[in-house]
């Protein structure tokens, strides 16, 4: 047995999937040694897979995917926290289908109704004056179209982001992103300052009573009052700014509401309204990235800013809006949308009536179908489960997150935090796939596993995904 890795519980039988009544069209396409070999050939290396054997995908149902051989798998990480509302929801199909035999395509040179309508639609289920929206394509461009709103408004160019920080693949937004991973060796890009990220579990300071979250770290926690560790991270942020960032020159500073790629991390309660407060009184726009936590996904609220008690001045939104399709926006006011009117912009596609209808089709579904309730209801029951299953598991250094948002930490020892071994999170990894399971992987060491589901899923789909991860850590030995 490794040290560290305690085990109460063998399976003597496979953990079945929960029943579905849906059965896939039957597949005609081409093999898997013709999709590999054209991957090789005709696909750009750079685009990496998960598993040994690559998942080839043939279609998807709900919180279901089926591969080119017909097996069904339980998805718990929705494309990359991407699928909303299920894969290929029959209302979305329907929708799609009647806007494509009206009108496929128009650019924002010219009204069509849609998006006009999903504009007054979206902006509706934002606070304050959030109410200018421009769409495009996906959340780097949502994020780099942000930063040149918030330069061109403020007239300023130093930006501050949160170290295991992710917000796009673009030249200017690997510049707001803070991982090694996804950093070239060429010049980045200009005014990007990096602050400390206010990780309760792995960070400086941290305890057990830091967090909006059902589930809390097992670090000791001393406060009285305030929590001691978001005030100091705060201090940190303060003295970043003294250091680095010009009098009258701060931009912007950028924060998801809960990381995602990096691994479910969630910061101590007070951080992010006292720094919001610091950043408007420099005269910077707060910006929030809701590309994985918007929409309902955490389940208190619509928005993950929500939570933090704030009105940012600028939101980007991508993924679960479109439910897969290329959709994404950013939402700000009027006064800082004027700031884009200073040079012409255009996007060929930013406001499509295709998707603008599934965009307004996804708010529906979300709305009628009781989603943000099921994200907060099935998520709680899954974190709680966790906690438990944490219990009998010494490999499980932490769980947190809020709603349908949720990451494991793997350590090889609790008491260091050490990563778990990249040998041995793979095989956990492979082990879950080949039991039906989908599930991602986040953080600095790849070491976080992040389930982040269609939002339709079941208390019967966590409790087979608890059976899964419990087979799973078994078989590291």
């Amino acid at each position: 047995m490794k040290k560290g890795l305690q085990c109460v519980r063998k399976f003597t039988t496979k953990p079945q999937l929960p029943e579905c009544d849906f059965t896939p069209k039957p597949y005609k396409g081409l093999s898997y040694d013709e999709i590999t070999q054209i991957r090789k050939k005709n696909l750009n290396p750079a685009l990496t897979t998960y598993y040994s054997k690559p998942l080839a995908l043939h279609q998807g149902y709900k919180q279901w995917l089926f591969d080119i051989h017909g097996r069904r798998y339980l998805d718990m990480f929705a494309g990359v926290c991407t699928v909303s509302v299920g894969h290929c929801h029959p209302r979305i199909t329907k929708a799609v289908t009647e806007q494509m035999e009206i009108l496929g395509h128009s650019t924002n040179i010219y009204y069509h109704t849609k998006v006009h309508e999903y504009a007054k639609k979206l902006a509706d289920s934002l606070p304050g004056d959030l109410k200018c929206i421009y769409f495009v394509n996906s959340g780097s461009e949502a994020n780099d179209l942000a930063l040149l709103m918030a330069r061109s408004y403020t007239g300023r160019s130093d930006v501050v982001s949160l170290k295991n920080c992710y917000h796009g693949m673009t030249y200017q937004t690997m510049g707001l992103t803070c991982n090694n991973y996804y950093k070239y060796p060429v010049p980045g890009a200009a005014g990007m300052y990096k602050t400390h990220n206010p990780d309760v579990y792995n960070g400086i300071w941290g305890g057990n009573k830091c967090r909006d979250s059902p589930i809390q770290t097992d670090r000791p926690c001393s406060c009285s009052g305030a929590c001691e560790a978001g005030l100091k991270y705060v201090d940190q942020f303060v003295e970043e700014l003294n250091f680095n960032i010009p009098k009258n020159g701060l931009a912007a500073f950028w924060a998801e509401s809960i990381q995602g790629v990096g691994g479910a991390v969630q910061y101590p309660k007070n951080y992010i309204k006292s720094v919001y407060d610091i950043v408007k009184k420099h005269g910077g726009l707060f910006v929030s990235d809701e590309v994985q936590t918007g929409f309902g996904r955490t389940g208190d609220h619509f928005w993950g800013f929500e939570s933090h008690g704030i009105v940012p001045d600028i939101v980007t939104m991508a993924k679960g809006i479109g439910n897969g399709y290329p959709l994404a926006a950013v939402v700000t006011t009027e006064a800082i949308a004027s700031g884009l009117s200073k040079a012409g912009h255009f996007n060929t596609y930013g406001g499509n009536p295709v998707a603008c209808t599934i965009g307004l089709t996804v708010l529906d579904i979300i709305q009628e179908e009781q989603l943000q309730k099921n994200c907060k209801d099935v998520g709680t029951y899954m974190l709680l489960a966790l906690a438990k299953l944490k219990s009998e598991y010494s490999i499980i250094g932490d769980v947190r997150g809020k709603g349908l948002m949720i990451g494991v930490e793997l350590v090889q020892d609790r008491e260091t935090r050490k990563p778990l071994k990249a040998s041995d999170f793979m095989k956990i990894w492979e082990h879950t796939r080949d039991l039906g399971l989908i599930i991602g992987k986040g953080g600095l060491h790849g070491n976080v596993i992040r389930i982040k589901p269609p939002m339709c899923v079941t208390k019967e789909d966590v409790d087979f995904t608890l059976e899964v991860l419990a087979s799973a850590f078994d078989s590291v030995k």
